[in-house]
């Protein structure tokens, strides 16, 4: 089956802890292909302090894989983004418009959608985190939170997450979490926010050719534990919705 889109995914070389050769970024997208992905959005850290990119670094990087990609047969379309880790630097280059959000490829022309993916500490969300919510907000800018399941503080109560979508922003899985690539914790999170119905879409998060068949058996999983119709909306309408399709009712 195809047409599952993947709207997050470290598979350009060289520039992060993703693809370390062009060879494993085209054998993650091939790989990702084989198993139902039709669009795979790249989405390469801009992490001051750790990884220093800014949004043309990251075009120049997503660009000179381009031609590897064209020339390769069974892969996706591919497409680019960013990872946002909120901190002051980064929050600050969003607001400006210095940030890289979401292609809206399934948008009409009419619409004026911004929608860029973020991250936090894993430990524990910064103090200033919903005031840096509203500013992205009062922008014009929608938030996706990506892999919210491997943040100690929803380990703990998940209504810590309340805050944030009250503010409008939007819950990402990382599929894996759900077959325990991220320990025990991380799992039980994931299988509670699925019963909730918190997320809007479930990526794949690779990193390397070998998070391709993790990410099969996740998906796998995810369908046993949501049925089909449900994995079906994470894996498709939820990300088509992201990137600018019409919601689908319910």
């Amino acid at each position: 089956m195809h047409g599952y889109i993947d709207l997050h995914c470290h598979w350009i070389a060289n520039i992060d802890d993703g693809a370390k050769s062009v060879e494993d970024g085209l054998a993650m997208l091939k790989g990702l292909y084989s198993i139902g992905f039709s669009t795979v959005l790249a989405t390469p850290h801009m992490k001051p302090g750790m990884f220093e990119n800014d949004h043309r670094i990251l075009r120049d990087a997503f660009e000179a894989m381009l031609p590897h990609v064209r020339e390769a047969a069974d892969v996706p379309r591919v497409e680019l983004a960013s990872e946002h880790f909120l901190d002051d630097i980064v929050s600050t280059r969003l607001i400006a418009g210095e940030g890289l959000a979401y292609p809206p490829i399934f948008a009409t022309t009419a619409q004026k959608l911004k929608t860029v993916l973020i991250e936090f500490p894993t430990h524990a969300f910064p103090t200033f985190t919903q005031r840096k919510l509203f500013e992205l907000r009062r922008a014009g800018l929608s938030v996706v939170i990506a892999h919210p399941e491997r943040y100690q503080p929803v380990w703990k109560d998940d209504r810590c997450l309340d805050a944030f979508l009250d503010a409008g922003a939007c819950l990402l899985l990382d599929v894996c979490a759900v077959i325990g690539k991220y320990g025990r914790d991380a799992q039980k999170a994931a299988e509670k926010l699925l019963e909730e119905g918190a997320y809007e879409a479930a990526c794949s998060d690779a990193h390397r050719p070998s998070d391709v068949e993790l990410t099969m058996k996740a998906i796998e999983r995810l369908s046993e534990l949501t049925g089909k119709e449900e994995a079906e909306r994470l894996l498709k309408g939820g990300p088509a919705s992201i990137l600018g399709a019409p919601r689908v009712p319910s």
